[in-house]
């Protein structure tokens, strides 16, 4: 009979483990915008929208991470994308932390730097996330 409730506590605290990591959400309350590069390209709001952009999609999808800073690299991390004649572009960097229950791949108990976000901007012309990582 011990054994069973044993069991029994195991699995429902599995459960509501896995039911708080997949509810968890990615922390942007406390995000420090950090001065970039200028930009030639875009505008001070652009910018600022794909960092909002960038911090709706951290907290959708980064569960048990904190976004700590966001910046503008520069203009020149664009030539990667030069090629893309339909596509207007940005790529935006960022740190992050990551906490004891990392998911998707990251390292607990650590801290990502330089991260980087492209993204696209769509036909409304607002900013869509396209790819992100190293």
């Amino acid at each position: 009979m011990l054994k069973k409730v044993l069991i029994i506590i195991a699995f429902v605290t599995l459960l509501f483990t896995v039911f708080i990591l997949k509810n968890s959400r990615g922390n942007i309350h406390n995000v420090q915008i950090s001065d970039g590069n200028p930009s030639k390209i875009y505008s001070n709001a652009e910018i600022e929208s794909a960092f909002q952009t960038i911090k709706d999609y951290f907290h959708s999808e980064f569960g048990g991470c904190t976004l700590t800073e966001l910046y503008y690299p520069g203009d020149t991390y664009l030539d990667e994308y030069k090629d893309w004649d339909s596509a207007e572009v940005i790529v935006i960097l960022s740190s992050f932390d990551v906490n004891s229950f990392a998911g998707d791949g990251f390292n607990p108990n650590s801290t990502y730097s330089d991260w980087s976000w492209v993204l696209i901007r769509n036909e409304s012309g607002d900013w869509e996330h396209f790819d992100h990582g190293y």
